[in-house]
């Protein structure tokens, strides 16, 4: 990186610190970036992603967004595909252990993953930009032999793993807790020693494995990494962190409508939120967005529009934003129902509310079907349901809502051409 590529540390310092949460330890960034420019050298930046899922979500991309930055600046970004640690699965903030994915799961979850990095980042920029370099971390895993093995367990003690507070409770509750959960973070940390990192950036539930990479390096004559810590952004509950496994994300690779019906219908406490966190925007669009949320005469509704259309626009571009908020407007700011649904073919008399909503694609899970109903989401022909015991007759077509998405369900034998495959 050239002296004239990019402004000096301080600077660049003071910007890529911007929405963290924590650098550990103090200072560590700063000397990094001024070791690297006096090097004339970019640091090397790392992220991991355990491809548990097939998609990613907007709670990833507080982190993409943070790399975005580093390259911007001309530092050399580093992606993980954590297709050896999916294998043991991440046991943070977790209070029981994950069930294992095979082999077979992991690779076609980790085969959509790069697509959908590179909504946020420059797969091949223009200097001085650098090309994200991507990893495999079975690579290295796979070649260890036992006695490698255990010469990495034998960096750390029992204790000092204890010492991690979600493992601690566990221990203390009598929950289980898997031997391979404990080498978890040792195999996060020595991921940080195989591409040398200069920098790690995780989420905030992450801090205790960001730091085993130092340690780690340390350990193996390498200058330990700066840690960047990232917020862990609500999902559309409001409450519970972003998760697939919680059935509160919006993924980047969603529909744009589904999108921006998402967007709106999330408590209006994350507007200002996932503003800051999910969306790019600069200092001077940050202080206007507060201004606006602080003004009582404000209504929110405005504001949680221009965030879902810039929302989808992020990943679908501005042409779909607008039709997105189109079919918004005409679908609940008119109280009309579209007449582009696409239409569900459901079999059978009856069937139960929980199984509509599942089957039909509305709901991810039984247990998001019962929130749902729970908190009065649900509706039938704009009529809400709220009894968990509701069945309903498939013997003519219906609306189905939860929330602002909804489908049409009709019986098998009456599908039209907007039908699911």
């Amino acid at each position: 990186m050239s002296s004239t590529s990019a402004p000096g540390p301080e600077a660049q310092h003071e910007f890529l610190t911007r929405n963290v949460e924590e650098v550990l330890p103090a200072g560590a960034l700063l000397e990094r970036l001024r070791a690297a420019a006096g090097e004339r050298r970019p640091l090397r930046v790392k992220q991991g992603f355990d491809p548990t899922a097939p998609d990613i979500h907007l709670g990833h991309t507080v982190g993409l967004r943070k790399l975005r930055e580093f390259q911007d600046l001309g530092h050399q970004v580093v992606l993980i595909v954590g297709d050896a640690t999916a294998r043991v699965g991440d046991p943070s903030g977790r209070n029981r252990t994950r069930p294992q994915l095979s082999a077979h799961e992991i690779e076609a979850h980790a085969a959509t993953y790069l697509d959908q990095f590179f909504r946020v980042l420059e797969q091949s920029p223009a200097p001085p930009r650098l090309p994200v370099e991507v990893r495999h971390n079975l690579d290295w895993f796979a070649r260890m032999g036992f006695f490698d093995v255990m010469r990495l367990l034998g960096t750390v003690t029992v204790s000092q793993m204890l010492e991690r507070d979600d493992f601690s409770r566990r221990f203390q509750a009598e929950q289980a807790l898997g031997l391979h959960e404990m080498v978890y973070p040792l195999m996060q940390g020595w991921d940080s020693v195989e591409i040398r990192a200069d920098v790690e950036i995780g989420g905030t539930d992450q801090k205790f494995n960001l730091v085993m990479g130092r340690d780690l390096q340390r350990l193996n004559g390498q200058p330990p990494q700066a840690v960047l810590t990232m917020p862990l952004i609500a999902g559309l509950d409001g409450e519970q962190k972003m998760s697939k496994s919680y059935g509160n994300a919006i993924g980047v690779s969603e529909p744009p409508a589904e999108m921006f019906g998402k967007v709106m219908s999330a408590p209006d406490h994350l507007i200002g939120v996932w503003w800051r966190y999910v969306t790019a925007a600069d200092a001077a669009e940050l202080a206007q967005v507060e201004r606006t949320l602080a003004d009582r005469a404000a209504n929110p509704m405005v504001l949680k529009k221009k965030l879902a259309g810039r929302i989808v626009a992020l990943y679908h571009g501005e042409a779909e934003a607008e039709r997105a908020r189109e079919r918004f407007e005409t679908q609940f700011s008119r109280r009309e129902i579209p007449t582009d649904l696409e239409q569900w073919p459901a079999e059978g008399a009856e069937m139960g509310i929980k199984d509509l909503l599942v089957r039909s694609g509305l709901a991810r899970s039984g247990s998001e079907a019962w929130r749902a109903v729970d908190q009065g989401a649900v509706r039938i022909d704009q009529v809400k349901v709220t009894d968990r015991n509701h069945r309903q007759g498939l013997e003519k077509p219906f609306v189905l809502q939860l929330g602002r998405r909804m489908v049409r369900v009709v019986p098998a034998g009456d599908v039209g051409h907007r039908s699911r495959p």
